[in-house]
């Protein structure tokens, strides 16, 4: 059994659902293309694929696989064109994860250019405020805002992000500007909480190099950073949030920059990838030119 061969077989009937059709495109029997697959989930010992009389499906272990021979295939083909200094021959699957604010703001604004210097490259963009499993779900790169806890993996530190004090005209229109920390009790924070039942600490400040928590009203509390600057945006209260993620919004003015002397600390942005000897040279390529543009946002 050519194993190459059958993992493309794999993967054409996986993303088809339907031996019939994936032979058609190959332009097989039918036969032929089950057979292989048979023969493939013999040698692993494994069920890869759920067989009905009206799809196939991918069972937990096939997905499994499905994800690593799709990677192992790209760069065996990333591997015949690796002494090549065009950009047309980078080409391959990459899969990566960043916080909602970074996309959208950071990424997604550069990402055309990218990927018209580098046709080849297929980007899985996940983008949400959990923290995804890089090695489970099989990430190439993940961008992480915060400290981060000790995982095995390999970190590159890309900067800190300055966090701002903000609240919306019309939320200062009807409580105040507030001058002071003691002013906060009598003003709304919004708090976010990444698991909700989790008691809110309150409004962070720095002073002599110690994080203070100061207690404010506020009874409002988000896991979601889209309804976080959307409830500031609405006049809820006052939310602490990497200037990045608002830049425009103060711009336009949708939101005030309020006590610029009391600030949270800044925030770390990290790329985190597996422990792996030799990088793809498409993932490789990719965090060089993250790493370039996270510059003009970092400090």
């Amino acid at each position: 059994m050519d194993k190459i061969h059958a993992m493309q077989l794999f993967i054409r009937v996986a993303e088809l659902e339907s031996f019939s059709r994936a032979a058609d495109t190959l332009g097989l029997p039918k036969g032929s293309v089950s057979r292989q697959i048979q023969a493939l989930e013999n040698q692993l010992g494994c069920r890869l694929l759920h067989r009905t009389t009206r799809r196939v499906q991918l069972t937990q272990d096939g997905m499994v696989y499905y994800e690593r021979a799709k990677d192992l295939l790209s760069n065996l083909e990333e591997l015949d064109s690796m002494f090549q200094s065009d950009p047309s021959s980078v080409s391959g699957r990459l899969r990566v994860d960043m916080p909602v604010a970074v996309a959208r703001n950071v990424v997604i604004p550069r990402l055309p250019a990218f990927l018209q210097h580098y046709p080849g490259i297929e980007l899985e963009l996940s983008s949400s405020d959990r923290l995804v499993d890089v090695i489970r779900e099989g990430f190439d790169c993940v961008v992480r805002v915060g400290h981060l806890k000790d995982s095995g993996l390999i970190a590159r530190p890309l900067g800190k992000l300055t966090v701002i004090n903000c609240a919306s005209p019309d939320y200062l229109a009807r409580f105040g500007y507030p001058e002071s920390l003691e002013a906060l009790d009598d003003h709304a924070v919004v708090h976010y909480a990444t698991s909700l039942g989790v008691r809110p600490q309150g409004f962070e400040v720095v002073i002599d190099n110690t994080t203070r928590w100061v207690k404010t009203g506020g009874v409002l509390t988000v896991n979601s950073t889209e309804t976080y600057h959307a409830a500031c945006l609405a006049g809820l209260g006052i939310i602490q949030v990497p200037r990045v993620g608002v830049r425009e919004a103060l711009r336009s003015g949708k939101l005030i920059e309020i006590l610029p002397q009391y600030r949270a600390e800044p925030m770390p942005v990290s790329l985190i990838y597996p422990h792996r000897r030799n990088l793809s040279r498409r993932v490789h390529l990719f965090m060089e030119w993250l790493t370039e543009v996270m510059k003009e946002y970092v400090d």
